[in-house]
């Protein structure tokens, strides 16, 4: 994922999970990347994306498909590699691929969730949530507030190393 002279450079990975479904959900990541990139001494957090302007949907959803199999396999080593996944449900969505990585991660110590009233699937994200002390927001101010907050408290405690694959 990191590879070459930069792998040291950054402290830790933060994987943007959560609702994109192109032309519905609104484009959150940005949002919350510009204000990791805004904070001062959140320099060596390495922020990934998995939202594309270039993405094909009439591409195969397959595993023989190279392109989406590279995407996917990229989405998920980022996920594995993430210190933070905050991860937003966009009310106006069905969002199953984020349900499916929330499953997946809901027992990494990784997630910080924001799934705002509305969300057709809130009360199972609330429940899973609460039994896996994953926190919780309705609005994605205190949502990216505390991804920020969580981001600042690590940077001063843990240097990690990355190796490539």
């Amino acid at each position: 994922m990191v590879e070459g002279d930069n792998e040291s450079f950054y402290r830790t990975i933060v994987f943007l999970a959560g609702s994109i479904e192109m032309g519905v959900a609104e484009d959150w990541q940005t949002q919350v990347s510009n204000a990791i990139l805004a904070k001062e001494g959140l320099d060596r957090v390495l922020v990934l994306n998995p939202r594309r302007d270039d993405w094909d949907s009439s591409w195969e959803q397959t595993i023989d498909n190279p392109n989406f199999k590279e995407q996917v396999e990229w989405e998920l080593d980022g996920l594995e590699e993430a210190y933070c996944i905050p991860m937003y449900f966009d009310p106006d969505t069905k969002s199953p691929i984020t349900l499916l990585e929330f499953g997946m991660f809901s027992d990494s110590g990784s997630l910080i969730v924001c799934c705002p009233k509305g969300f057709w699937r809130r009360g199972n994200i609330e429940i899973v949530c609460a039994r896996e002390d994953i926190p919780l927001f309705d609005n994605k101010e205190e949502f990216i507030e505390a991804t920020l907050a969580d981001l600042k408290d690590w940077e001063t405690q843990v240097e990690i190393q990355f190796k490539p694959k």
